[in-house]
């Protein structure tokens, strides 16, 4: 009522007949983690700053383009240059296939130039991957550390999120490069961020050494990482395995200075000039003009040059092509992690976050590194110790799919499968939210009452949605709320309000049996 009716007249008062509503958080924001060639808005630095982008594009304006991965190029009969860094999930020195005695070489990876962010956002966006946080923690110029990808001391890294509510989904592709220990304790550090620190986001993990198959062993590379990752916070990550060969670097991109060492490449290529000479294949004037050009390549400097070179080398030396097509093999080794943070996008924007993202194919995706068929995936999925390790398979007629919807906690009833998990926290981070406008309001019966009705109503309208199951609202959840139920007369002279809410959430049909029987003949 108006608080003055001295004077005479009409007074008009507004009152709110719909009450509060509850808004439903994002669920489909990722936050990538990593090495970018530069973080700048302008002459801002963005340097541990989480950024949202929408586009791929707005990544290389903000964050710049790819890296310069370089490789060592060495004939079969000397000894190739070693990586500069460590194992990360690059794959082993390989020759050329088919391989000549005196033109056979070995390509190796210069670990030191490797950083896959990059190619990480290529991969989420084609994939399905919307809106995401992008945090760059050092350039191409700093070398890969546990530290930067989460420094705790000056809040970089993973640490610099804890500042924002809004990411919901954490990958940091880089991880697999790390030493095998850091790798395993940046991830545990990322569950323990997800599952304590913050509570409202998953992870999304790759398996170390992930290109590499199962050896069943002391080494195996799936009971190191269920070993490594630890045992607290499991239910708030999932685990894929194997790595990927995608279809993200095009031949394009790839020309002869990916060769760090040029003599090595001159090498390698002069020698298939000598065989194919001894083989009077060609002539030795013939010879001679293709060593010419193959000299160039120590020489030539200009942009130019080295494009119109390149055109001419991939004519006259099929070794050249086949040396590209294996680093193009190698650059385009994927982890899983980014490419599953674009389907959970894909999902949860076209369906709802209670669908399980899996049974799904992959894009730009030839094939997984290791082919798993259902023995192998046996125990991958139904481990002892629980740690269940989502298979990536490929599947004759239908490509390659992702095979399994297990967090971590393979072993709880409770948050088995992703979509349970990444459900519940939608449902407690969105309520949370907007029962924040209810504190300081009267501890009695009519707050409670709104704030009921308030809770109420967005449960239905996710039942309704298919996120809750139940034949009736009734079925699906149920709300308690008010003294005798949920409170004591202490708890209201202390100044708490309790309310309980029970939900059914829908789970996958992960096992699917069918019961033919034959029947007796009726007519």
């Amino acid at each position: 009522m108006a608080s003055n009716l001295a004077t005479p007249g009409v007074y008009v008062e507004e009152k709110s007949s719909f009450g509060t509503s509850v808004v439903p958080v994002p669920t489909a924001v990722p936050a990538f983690v990593g090495y970018t060639s530069k973080a700048l808005r302008g002459t801002k630095s963005l340097l541990n700053i989480p950024t949202r982008i929408s586009n791929f594009g707005e990544f290389v304006e903000l964050f710049g383009g790819a890296p310069a991965t370089v490789f060592n190029i060495s004939t079969s009969t000397s000894s190739a240059p070693p990586a500069k860094a460590g194992d990360g999930d690059g794959k082993a020195p390989k020759a050329a296939k088919p391989p000549a005695a005196s033109s056979d070489y070995v390509l190796e990876m210069d670990m030191s130039t490797r950083y896959l962010m990059y190619d990480a956002l290529r991969l989420y966006f084609v994939n399905g991957g919307s809106d995401c946080y992008i945090v760059s923690v050092g350039s191409y110029d700093d070398k890969i550390s546990a530290k930067d990808l989460n420094d705790v001391v000056v809040g970089g890294g993973i640490a610099s999120l804890e500042k924002s509510n809004e990411p919901t989904i954490l990958v940091v592709p880089e991880a697999t490069l790390l030493p095998e220990a850091d790798c395993y304790a940046l991830q545990a550090a990322m569950l323990m961020h997800c599952g304590y620190k913050m509570k409202n986001r998953f992870a999304v993990l790759d398996v170390f050494n992930g290109s590499k198959e199962r050896t069943f062993d002391n080494n195996d590379i799936v009971d190191k990482f269920r070993e490594g990752v630890g045992s607290n916070f499991l239910a708030w990550g999932a685990a894929y395995y194997p790595s990927l060969n995608t279809t993200i670097v095009s031949s394009s991109e790839i020309d002869y200075t990916r060769i760090n060492n040029a003599k090595g490449l001159v090498d390698v290529l002069n020698a298939e000039v000598d065989e194919n000479l001894a083989a009077d294949e060609i002539s030795a004037a013939r010879a001679q003009g293709i060593k010419k050009e193959i000299a160039k390549i120590t020489t030539t400097t200009d942009s130019d040059l080295i494009k119109s070179l390149h055109a001419t080398l991939s004519v006259i030396s099929p070794k050249l092509n086949s040396i590209l097509a294996d680093i193009a093999e190698e650059l385009n080794t994927l982890p899983p992690s980014p490419a599953m943070a674009g389907l959970y996008c894909m999902v949860d924007n076209s369906v709802n976050v209670a669908k399980s993202p899996a049974n799904l194919s992959l894009g730009s995706v030839i094939s997984p590194s290791v082919n798993i068929n259902n023995e192998n995936q046996e125990e991958l999925n139904l481990p002892l110790n629980g740690k269940a390790v989502n298979a990536i398979r490929s599947f004759a007629g239908k490509g390659t799919l992702v095979w399994g919807a297990r967090t971590l906690e393979g072993n709880s009833k409770d948050f088995r499968y992703i979509s349970v998990r990444r459900t519940m926290t939608f449902l407690e981070q969105s309520i949370r939210f907007a029962a924040e406008s209810y504190v300081f309001s009267p501890n009695n019966a009519t707050t409670w009452s709104s704030l009921r009705a308030t809770v109420y109503n967005f449960l239905n309208n996710q039942w309704a949605s298919g996120i809750l199951v139940g034949s009736t609202p009734q079925d699906a959840f149920s709300i308690e709320i008010g003294l005798g139920s949920t409170m004591t007369s202490t708890d209201i002279l202390d100044g708490i309000l309790k309310m309980t809410i029970k939900v059914a959430i829908v789970r996958p049909a992960e096992f699917i049996v069918i019961t033919f029987e034959q029947q007796q003949q009726k007519s």
